[in-house]
């Protein structure tokens, strides 16, 4: 994997998809699990949005940790690495959480069986909880990469 895309370091470039992406899958869990027709119309995509950002996450840190050793050692960096290691075991429960609801949901569609409803109230709980947890995860990642990048901008005079 390169570590430069047209000289800009390729983390900067996936970071972008997964800072879209994963908040659009977290927005969208919620949405599909607590409103049965967006369920219907837009369960699948976010499905794939979430499973999209959630293959972008090791190539993200990947990117990352080739990126940091090309830095000064910063203490903003390192906390930022630290967050960002740990952001795929948000990303896959809530891509594991979406998978699940969509599967009862399609199951239910067709069996309309009593514990599919059941089913569908508890993936839902999961879905919103796993969706609430990444939202918040990611949230903090990015303020840690935005300060590791932007820390101290106040304080330069402009030209």
């Amino acid at each position: 994997m390169p570590e430069f895309v047209n000289g800009l370091p390729l983390h900067a470039l996936v970071v972008h998809f997964v800072v879209v992406l994963l908040p659009l899958a977290v927005a969208g869990a919620v949405v599909i699990a607590v409103w049965p027709a967006a369920r219907a119309r837009f369960g699948w995509l976010v499905v794939a949005a979430a499973a999209v950002a959630t293959v972008l996450v090791p190539v993200a840190t990947s990117s990352g940790t080739k990126l940091q050793r090309r830095l000064p050692d910063n203490e903003l960096v390192r906390t930022h690495q630290e967050l960002g290691d740990k952001m795929i075991y948000f990303a896959i429960p809530l891509l594991l959480a979406v998978v699940a609801l969509m599967v009862v949901h399609e199951v239910g569609r067709r069996q309309e069986a009593t514990w599919t409803k059941f089913a569908l109230i508890g993936v839902a709980v999961v879905t919103v909880a796993s969706a609430v947890a990444a939202g918040v995860h990611v949230y903090r990642v990015g303020d840690a990469g935005s300060r590791a990048v932007w820390d101290g901008i106040q304080n330069t005079q402009p030209r």
